[in-house]
């Protein structure tokens, strides 16, 4: 009993002291991040520097961490899912730069409190899926919230809408699809990080040298080699590798609500460290708007768990399905192309009567979102990116 307490008290601690960790390398790297795009205004080479720290990082640290590395995908799956979600990061992180580039940071992160409602939408269009009352009604305070702060934003510009509205929706989309992937393919949180980041840059790369290199190596800060602006781009990238590898952390040793109501958190943090240090001003009417999309989001998170919670009698009344369990190894079925192996993630086991398949709960800490159904659901959809 007591054994247990320790253990729990434990945990505990050290969720409590990565929330910490997260919270302070998190508003570090939003303030660098306004710092260097206030003195280089150049939005996709900071995004490049992300994507190559997440890139030259990962490997050689995953490695060391003995963290799992994933096997073969097939080529069609890959296409079809992987590509779209490494598309959709590159595309997320470039409008979130620019958003964070034309307005505050305050005022960026107010912004993307609306994700629950990108989530609500997105998952309702692709994939039909319908919420409770109680659900729509808890995306009113934040949608007010959010309302009330970009009317009253002293430093307001429409540019910077728009890239934060679009960055918060391509996050969403991520939250969503990533979880199929999770699922089908069983690979690491952490792993899937890695290749969406090699990814993203080999796509990037060249609209890069397009569009920014020219201007980039034109720039005084690059000619006279300005070690301030040099240095703080390099930290905006440790930081930022570091923010996805202590975010996934957290998420893995949380439920889906606990680590909702962190990011929220986290995000009251990251507005309130910012107002302090980069003193951008603000009215009490802004504040409260930004305060009002905040709660929205807590309220959208007790929402969720509420209806999850309704729902649980009814699942426990349809799921009569008596089985024996095989022993046999071979019977694992993968879910991309059906093929049997060790690495599957499903148990096929044939009865007199019926073919049953139920879902495995193997390596439950390294897989992230499994609900067992196949597809996204926004009840149980973590927020892998923020």
């Amino acid at each position: 009993m007591l054994g247990g307490k320790r253990t729990n008290s434990r945990h505990v601690a050290v969720v409590l002291l990565m929330c910490l960790f997260w919270y302070v390398i998190s508003s570090s790297n939003n303030v660098i991040g306004k710092m260097v795009l206030n003195e280089f205004p150049f939005p996709m080479t900071v995004t490049l520097v992300q994507l190559c720290s997440i890139t030259l990082y990962s490997g050689p640290f995953f490695n060391l961490w003995r963290i799992r590395k994933y096997q073969d995908i097939p080529r069609a799956y890959y296409m079809r899912l992987i590509v779209p979600l490494a598309i959709g990061k590159l595309l997320a992180s470039v409008t979130s730069h620019i958003s964070l580039w034309k307005v505050p940071v305050s005022y960026a992160h107010t912004v993307k409190a609306t994700m629950p409602l990108f989530t609500v939408i997105l998952t309702r269009l692709f994939f039909g899926e319908k919420q409770p009352k109680l659900v729509y009604l808890s995306l009113l305070p934040i949608i007010t919230g959010v309302a009330i702060a970009t009317v009253t934003e002293i430093s307001f510009d429409m540019l910077g809408l728009v890239s934060a509205l679009i960055s918060t929706m391509g996050f969403s989309m991520q939250n969503i699809f990533s979880k199929k992937v999770l699922k089908d393919t069983g690979i690491h949180h952490l792993r899937l990080l890695h290749l969406l980041g090699k990814l993203s840059l080999f796509i990037f790369l060249p609209l890069w040298l397009y569009v920014d290199s020219l201007a980039v190596f034109r720039h005084t800060a690059i000619k006279n080699l300005d070690y301030r602006v040099i240095a703080l781009l390099f930290t905006d990238g440790v930081l930022n590798w570091m923010q996805n590898i202590i975010a996934f952390s957290v998420l893995s040793l949380v439920s889906p609500l606990t680590y909702a109501v962190a990011s929220a958190s986290k995000r009251i943090f990251v507005i309130a460290v910012s107002l302090i240090i980069l003193g951008n001003p603000v009215t009490w009417v802004n504040c409260l708007g930004m305060t009002l999309a905040i709660i929205g989001v807590l309220c959208y998170n007790r929402a969720k768990q509420i209806t999850r919670a309704s729902k649980l009698p009814t699942l426990a009344h349809s799921n009569h399905i008596k089985y024996t369990p095989l022993n046999d190894s071979s019977h694992y079925r993968n879910p991309i192309n059906g093929s049997m192996g060790n690495g599957g993630m499903h148990k096929t086991q044939t009865t007199s009567s019926a073919i049953v398949t139920m879902p495995m709960t193997m390596a439950t800490g390294n897989s992230l979102l499994a609900n067992g159904s196949g597809m996204p659901s926004a009840s149980n959809t973590r927020l892998l990116f923020v």
